[in-house]
């Protein structure tokens, strides 16, 4: 598939850049891609699943979303953040996980740096046909 894996992400949604911004902080080497701009068919993914959650494209192909993405950044870090990612995989943690990734995504808009265009379907974003 690729060397290194894809983080994928909605470049129309504020928050979302900001998020990718501070991951790119992180001690991991990745390739960071708007969905908007990415061969999606390549990275075995669809328009669909990329408009709604964050996704993580391992090396190997498989493609992880939402918080299970987040914790795949996470493993793949140096440092403490693997532990993280390994706690957010566990079981329990995960299921919660998942309800945070998930009011996050559906309030997006409302956090700091999120953008009008957040809330409006894809047909209607800035710049969109």
């Amino acid at each position: 598939m690729t060397e290194l894996p894809v983080l994928i992400y909605d470049g129309d949604c504020g928050f979302c850049t900001r998020s990718v911004r501070w991951a790119e902080r992180l001690p991991v080497r990745m390739r960071v891609l708007p969905w908007q701009e990415a061969d999606l068919a390549a990275y075995r993914t669809t328009r669909d699943r990329a408009q709604h959650e964050v996704l993580w494209v391992a090396p190997s192909g498989r493609v992880f979303g939402g918080a299970a993405a987040v914790a795949e950044l996470l493993k793949s870090c140096r440092g403490p953040w693997p532990a993280a990612g390994l706690l957010m995989s566990a079981p329990v943690l995960r299921t919660l996980a998942d309800w945070v990734y998930r009011a996050v995504a559906a309030n997006r808009s409302r956090l700091p740096g999120g953008t009008p265009a957040c809330q409006l379907p894809e047909h209607e974003r800035p710049g969109r046909s």
